[in-house]
Formats: C-alpha cells, sequence, structure tokens
C-alpha cells in the first residue's frame, strides 16, 4: 500500500511568480481509500475552450470573491466536485506554475474524504480517483524532451492509468508532488532548471 509522506510538503516553501497577468490555484485532493492513498482528478468537458478532454486537478482561475489564492482553490473545489471547503483538510502548498495562457497557477495539496463527488457538468466529464500505487509504478510513465519556442529545452511528464493520461501542468504539479511526499525522482530531474514552472507549450 503507498502512502504519502506529507512531511516536506508541510515544510515546503513554495516558489511564488508575480509577473503574470492572472491568477489560478488548483486543489490537489488525497484520499484514503482501503488503506492506500490515491488522488482526484478531473477530465475537463470536450466543449470547454482551454484544454478540452485533459486530465486536470479541480481549480480555475482568482476571482474578486476571493479573499486568498487558497480560497480560489477552494471555491473552485466546491463548484466543479461539490467538495465542501470545511472538508478539505489542506496539508500545504507546491510551487507556482505559469501556463502560456498567462497564468501563474498555485497548487494546494489536500486530504478529503472519500465519498461521491457531484461533478459540475458544464465544466467536468468525470470525476477520477487514481491510486498512488499506480502513479509511482515505472511501467505507466514516461517523459520526452520538447523544443518550445519560448521556453526552450522542457521535459513533459506522462503518466498512464486505467487509461487515463495525466500530463502538462497537471503532470508538472503532479511530479513535483510525487517528489516531496514519495521516493519518485524524475530521469537526471531534467526539467528543473527553472523552478518557476515553465512547462509544456499546450499547458
Amino acid at each position: 500500500m503507498s502512502r504519502f509522506d506529507f512531511d516536506p510538503v508541510v515544510t515546503h516553501t513554495p516558489t511564488e511568480i508575480d509577473d503574470q497577468p492572472h491568477d489560478a490555484a488548483v486543489l490537489a485532493p488525497v484520499i484514503d481509500r482501503n488503506g492506500e492513498d490515491h488522488l482526484l482528478f478531473t477530465r475537463r468537458a470536450d466543449h470547454l475552450g482551454e484544454h478540452p478532454g485533459q486530465m486536470s486537478f479541480p481549480g480555475g482561475g482568482a476571482e474578486a470573491i476571493d479573499d486568498s489564492i487558497l480560497e480560489t482553490a477552494l471555491r473552485e473545489a466546491s463548484e466543479e466536485i461539490g467538495l465542501a471547503p470545511e472538508e478539505a483538510e489542506v496539508v500545504g502548498q507546491l510551487d507556482d506554475i505559469r501556463t502560456v495562457t498567462e497564468y501563474a497557477v498555485t497548487p494546494f495539496v489536500a486530504r478529503v474524504p472519500d465519498r461521491e463527488y457531484e461533478r459540475d457538468g458544464n465544466e467536468v466529464a468525470e470525476i477520477v480517483v487514481l491510486a498512488l500505487s499506480e502513479l509511482l509504478d515505472p511501467s505507466n510513465y514516461e517523459y520526452e524532451r520538447r523544443s518550445h519556442p519560448y521556453y526552450g529545452d522542457i521535459v513533459v511528464h506522462y503518466f498512464h492509468v486505467d487509461g487515463y493520461t495525466v500530463w502538462g501542468a497537471t503532470g508538472r504539479i503532479l511530479v513535483q508532488l510525487l517528489e516531496l511526499a514519495t521516493a519518485f525522482d524524475t530521469p537526471d530531474r531534467m526539467d528543473r532548471p527553472d523552478t518557476t514552472g515553465t512547462d509544456h507549450p499546450d499547458a
């Protein structure tokens, strides 16, 4: 049974990005199911203009009603999967990442109950729960180098589990969480010369 060690997440000092015109936040929800940690993802609706059909963590853009970027993550999780803010036991914050849509995305990690969640049918096509052990299985992971016209040489991560593929910005966030809280390590850490979160061109 695979478990996260959240101590390094709790003590992590995240790198923050303040040079993008838009702010966003996501919540990486961790579920204890049958004594093993799992991660909850959403599969984005196919009709959405940005990243249709891709796997993501619940989240979205900051709004004026949000008192903090954490509140953004909790509000979006409530809207997308029906998670009440008081249900989330926030563990810590990961490094901000940039996206080519000019967002600075702040990821938070939280333990959440193992229950049925209700998706927002307009934004979320499916709620998907994947076992940590499967995400850590080397046979389910691959990567490739790509040349990006703005960021230069980058590495793109792919996690293939149960017919789903986690990659792009979500893959970057997942990699940092796994590196901090498990024994996972990326090949030669080739994607970490810039910890501010250069990413896949489609992320």
